[in-house]
């Protein structure tokens, strides 16, 4: 595998970071996951200006251009010889040293990684997904906005840890003021009476599968609408699907011991999904110039 670090492209035993790098000592910096199918990068666009969204916020300034980017990561899949992968950009705060203050960072650094990524979640594409609501919160907004996609994943794993534990496949958070937030990885929808409804994204991240999955909704005619939810919204769904990059388009079928709907990805669910399989088959940023 060859991986990009800094203006270089190089095999994976040589791709290397410094121990000082503010990304390794304390997460500071931004990231994206993003997908290519079929010889084309999927929604680059919208990945990139998120990307660059995040390291906004935290006062981070890319050494390259979103066009720069989008070129060292179609020549990175190029490389590989990559038509379908999972790609990961990195922008971090660079080298410094042991102390917390970004301005002793002058460099940032820019990563990116792409491998080979099959279905996430294996056959529970057609069983459904168990998903465990999870004791500790989502970061609040006022903290550390879920709308950041930092390197500081830490609350995430929390959840994940404590999913494992319980005989969860994903976890479920709930924000400080006890709503629905998103997965430890995911977005989250309740289907109800053949609605979609979605929590607003001031608590959780504004996927780019979501943006998706909401467009691929209205132009079958599903309604959709965003507001908050709390347990009751989870355990009466009809049915329940989780989106997001890696994880692409999921069903959940259990929630903490209470199965949802009939126990199957439903009706609703199975259309989405295979919806999405059209759009990426046939839509995004060609890796090769024609």
């Amino acid at each position: 595998m060859i991986l990009y670090i800094d203006g270089k492209y190089l095999p994976e035993d040589q791709a290397k970071i410094s121990v000082f790098d503010h990304g390794f000592l304390y997460g500071d910096g931004v990231f994206e996951g993003i997908r290519a199918y079929n010889g084309r990068v999927f929604r680059l666009k919208e990945h990139l200006d998120r990307l660059y969204d995040s390291a906004k916020t935290i006062d981070l300034h890319p050494p390259l251009s979103k066009d720069e980017l989008a070129e060292v990561i179609c020549e990175l899949l190029r490389k590989n010889k990559l038509d379908n992968a999972y790609i990961r950009p990195v922008i971090s705060r660079g080298v410094g040293d042991l102390g917390l203050d970004p301005r002793k960072c002058p460099k940032p650094s820019v990563i990116v990684i792409a491998t080979s990524w099959g279905a996430m979640y294996g056959d529970l594409y057609d069983k459904g997904l168990r998903a465990i609501t999870v004791s500790v919160r989502r970061n609040p907004a006022e903290a550390l906005p879920p709308n950041v996609k930092s390197l500081n994943y830490l609350n995430n794993i929390l959840a994940k840890i404590e999913a494992n534990y319980k005989g969860g496949d994903e976890a479920i958070f709930f924000d400080t003021n006890g709503y629905v937030s998103e997965g430890s990885g995911d977005n989250l929808y309740v289907v109800k009476n053949g609605e979609i409804i979605t929590p607003p994204t001031l608590n959780n991240l504004r996927g780019i599968t979501r943006m998706v999955l909401l467009e691929l909704a209205r132009s079958l005619g599903i309604t959709v609408r965003e507001q908050n939810m709390g347990y009751f919204d989870l355990y009466s769904a009809d049915e329940m699907i989780c989106t997001g990059t890696a994880a692409e388009v999921a069903p959940i079928t259990w929630v903490d011991g209470r199965v949802i709907g009939t126990g199957k990805p439903g009706p609703v669910t199975r259309q989405l999904m295979a919806a999405f399989k059209i759009v990426t088959e046939n839509e995004g940023t060609p890796i090769y110039k024609k």
